[in-house]
């Protein structure tokens, strides 16, 4: 079977019973092999300075009343507010300087599947793109990138930001641009269903340009992960040939968003965490195609542990499901699940397409990259 026939069969075939994960219901853990020769940092960037710490910033002039229009200025007040308090400095350069100098080469992975509502949205990335030159980063040494270029060109960041700045995308529309993107040097095998391509490699642009990394994901629903925040937009973000970990109703996401993201250099590289939660998905995401499942925390969170902020992102999520009388995400019930592609899913909260796997977020905490027990968790909340 040639790769491109088993991504269709992904999207094409019907999900059976018996649909809750292996990993989950046994304990068993695909066998992974992971190749790559860069070392971890003395310090990696996940999690980072700040373990446990995270850092909301709350305000509701970010938005227009209806959530529709970003308001650029308090996007502004807020990123400055939320480094200085991850920091603790007085001023903010002295936060963005903890973290670049004038020679990185840095990376911002932005999440742009939830097209149009849901995406990182420009007036942060434009913030964040301002703070490096501030630094004294040049536009041409700062690259914003996702997989899919499709899906980069609908949000068009380039008129937000400072000519110059790079616009990187691996893919055209879930199908490689060019071999080139991937390296083959860094990756990770397993063999999930007997596919034929069982190797997931690291976007090149990571593992040989960027010195460092800004993670910018969303607050969002996901069907396979429950939840799709830092880990799982880096990860899957920056690796081919993810879709094939769920597959006929089984999941391997309990462990593959973890792995991926704990691969070198990418762990090392990814030193700063900043979660876009003006808007957030609570059902069918990641997409946010339209405004039906679209809710508004108006929120920012600051922070260097992955972990720690995608452990409140799933009780964001779970609680404004359980608000809007939806199915938890931890729901394993297999009478939930939609068996014709996702159509019920997207008209129904309680339906769902896989047995889902917020337990990525936990698994990775065992892997040392963050903080997991909300006990744990420093969660400093500020309203502005």
């Amino acid at each position: 079977m040639e790769r491109r026939t088993f991504v269709q069969l992904l999207a094409a075939t019907p999900l059976v019973t018996g649909a809750a994960s292996p990993e989950a219901t046994a304990g068993v853990t695909p066998a992974y092999r992971t190749v790559s020769s860069y070392q971890p940092a003395t310090e990696p960037g996940m999690p980072g300075p700040y373990p446990g710490r995270v850092i909301s910033i709350k305000a509701a002039k970010c938005l227009s009343e209806d959530g529709l229009q970003v308001n650029g200025e308090v996007v502004r007040e807020m990123m400055d507010r939320g480094m200085r308090e991850l920091t603790g400095d007085k001023k903010t350069i002295d936060s963005w300087r903890r973290f670049f100098t004038r020679d990185d080469v840095v990376g911002i992975k932005v999440n742009a599947g939830g097209r149009p509502w849901v995406v990182s949205h420009p007036e942060i990335v434009a913030e964040t793109v301002r703070n490096l030159m501030a630094v004294g980063i040049r536009p041409e040494q700062i690259y914003i990138y996702e997989r899919f270029e499709d899906q980069l060109n609908e949000i068009n960041y380039t008129p937000h930001v400072a000519g110059g700045v790079n616009i990187f995308a691996a893919e055209r529309a879930n199908r490689r641009v060019d071999n080139a993107s991937y390296d083959p040097r860094v990756y990770v095998e397993a063999d999930f269903f007997g596919e034929d391509d069982t190797r997931s490699n690291m976007i090149s642009l990571i593992s040989r340009k960027l010195t460092k990394i800004i993670n910018i994901p969303n607050m969002k629903d996901h069907g396979a992960t429950g939840v799709t925040g830092c880990l799982k937009n880096i990860a899957y973000g920056g690796f081919s040939n993810v879709a094939r970990t769920h597959y006929r109703g089984t999941s391997h996401t309990l462990s593959f968003v973890g792995t991926l993201a704990a691969v070198e250099p990418m762990r090392s590289r990814t030193v700063l965490q900043i979660m876009d939660g003006l808007r957030g998905v609570w059902h069918a995401g990641p997409f946010a195609a339209t405004l039906k499942y679209v809710f508004f925390p108006r929120t920012i969170m600051f922070g260097t542990d992955p972990v720690a902020i995608d452990r409140l992102l799933i009780d964001i999520i779970d609680d404004e499901r359980k608000r809007r009388g939806a199915v938890s995400i931890w729901d394993r019930n297999e009478k939930t699940l939609d068996f014709i592609n996702g159509r019920k899913r997207d008209e129904d909260p309680n339906v769902n397409i896989l047995i889902r796997e917020p337990g990525h977020v936990e698994y990775a905490g065992k892997l040392g990259l963050g903080v997991h027990e909300l006990e744990k968790i420093d969660l400093r909340e500020i309203v502005l």
